[in-house]
Order: C-alpha cells, then structure tokens, then sequence
C-alpha cells in the first residue's frame, strides 16, 4: 500500500486489517512513520533516493524499489553492512523517454552487474528490475518501454539467479 501522504493513524487502519508493506517515497516521513507504528511492517521506499538519506531509511526499510546507480549501491551495501542488516533492492532502469527519470542505462546496468560479482555485495538482496515509463497517452510507447524491460530481466535472470542462490 502506497502510504505517502497517509497519517499514522490512517496506515494503523490498513494494519490492523492486516496489511504489513507500505510504501513511502521520502526519507524522513519513512523514518517517522516507522517509529510510530508496529516494528513488523515491511516498509518500501519508493522513490528516487540520494545517497545521504539511505542512513536515515536504512533501520526501516525491507526492499529499496529504486537502486539506480553504482554510487548508492555502495552506499546501501556499506549502511547495510554497519547495521548487518540484508536489505532487498530493485534495480532501477531507465527507460523512458524523458530525461527527469532516473536509473541505470540498460547497458551500464548490465556492464556494473558483470564487473561487479555478488560477493562485492554481501547485504544486498536483488529481487528484479524497476522502471518508470514515459508519462504519455501513447500507450504503443509505454508497451514498447516494458517490454525493453522485460527482454533485459530475461537476459539478467540467470546472474539473478547466482546472485540469490549465493545467499
């Protein structure tokens, strides 16, 4: 569930009927939502994450929707470690069509994960690909983008593959 915007009290509701993920796409409303709330929540962090705030989600956070450089992999991989914690992450691709979204280059992604083995980042759970398509009404584009996207999970699922059975 999307909390972003909802009071405590709000997600306390879905809780109670039994909902544990929850969603939030800034770091310090993450942080204090999960203070306030049951500690078995599994909260995502949703959006576009500077390095400087992967400390304050950290603590909280089961899987990261938003990996999209080698600078913050190296930086969740060194909080993660401090904290001997595992913590799942998506890496983020970018294949839209605009410039205002983020993640790796289909082939830069490709290329860090060959030159980069699993081991190089023990703390780290990649669980798939990310991607935001182009905001548009062509609905033939946005088809298009995910399906880049799916065709570059099938050529990375066997890396994938070693990357979770290694764990």
């Amino acid at each position: 569930a999307v909390s972003k915007t909802r009071s405590v009290d709000e997600i306390r509701q879905l809780y109670d009927r039994g909902q544990r993920d929850f969603g939030e796409n800034h770091a310090l409303e993450l942080q204090s939502k999960a203070r306030e709330l049951p500690a078995d929540i599994r909260w995502h962090f949703i959006g576009h994450l500077q390095t400087n705030k992967v400390k304050t989600i950290l603590p909280y956070v089961h899987l990261i929707h938003s990996v999209d450089s080698p600078r913050l992999v190296d930086e969740i991989q060194k909080r993660a470690a401090a904290a001997n914690r595992q913590v799942g992450i998506l890496w983020q691709v970018h294949i839209a069509k605009e410039e205002s979204k983020h993640g790796f280059e289909p082939e830069s992604l490709l290329q860090f994960l060959e030159e980069c083995p699993p081991s190089t980042y023990p703390n780290l759970r990649p669980r798939g690909l990310m991607g935001m398509a182009t905001f548009t009404e062509d609905q033939e584009q946005v088809r298009r983008e995910f399906a880049h996207l799916a065709k570059l999970h099938k050529a990375l699922q066997p890396s994938m593959d070693e990357m979770l059975r290694e764990r």
